[in-house]
């Protein structure tokens, strides 16, 4: 692994795992298009391993921290197999002690893997964060601008309904970039519809 690539990193006082830049989405939003922002040290130069990832969390002393997150440039589920997988270690070694685990995700999950990978989630996540960004397909769309097209939209709702079977806590997230209140509250609605704890999160 280059010892220049920061898989771990602390965020405001949690544990953020930092494994891929590969995502499907272009958000206009996105921290990774902004130069000079205070994060941009998190672009990989390569991806590191599932065990070079497993180590770097340890190495941090993850029983010190409230929170474990998989955050960070990219899409934690273009590598889902690995997350699932260190997920598996992280409560095999630390038990009880084991911090709660949340994904931070776009929601397109079982659109990226080819199956619904919600199931795959119990146990192993207590937390799962999705980014709604829009009230219906056209606004969605027109800031995310996802790879498959309008079908992310419909994968992305899916993904937080059937979620909420298996990981005790789900909540959809917009960010505070060109909405009005309407649009606010319509993201609101629809994440209630959902069954998802919504919240509006600064444009940074």
């Amino acid at each position: 692994m280059n010892p220049n690539n920061i898989v771990t990193y602390d965020y405001f006082g949690s544990l953020y795992i930092n494994m891929t830049n590969r995502c499907d989405c272009r958000c206009v939003f996105c921290i990774r298009d902004q130069e000079g922002s205070g994060l941009g040290g998190l672009w990989l130069d390569g991806e590191p391993t599932r065990q070079e990832v497993l180590d770097s969390i340890l190495n941090m002393d993850p029983t010190a921290y409230p929170e474990i997150v998989f955050c960070g440039y990219g899409e934690p589920t273009c590598r889902l197999d690995d997350m699932l997988w260190l997920c598996d270690r992280l409560h095999e070694t630390l038990g009880d002690t084991c911090p709660p685990i949340r994904l931070n995700t776009n929601g397109h999950g079982s659109l990226i893997n080819g199956r619904d990978v919600t199931p795959e989630l119990a146990g192993r996540l207590d937390a799962v964060s999705v980014s709604l960004n829009g009230s219906n397909p056209e606004e969605y769309l027109r800031l995310t601008c996802p790879g498959s097209g309008e079908k992310a939209w419909q994968a992305m709702l899916d993904f937080v309904r059937d979620a909420g079977k298996y990981v005790p806590k789900v909540m959809v997230s917009i960010v505070d970039y060109d909405k009005s209140q309407a649009e606010i509250e319509a993201c609101r609605q629809l994440a209630e519809s959902l069954g998802a704890i919504f919240r509006v999160r600064p444009f940074a």
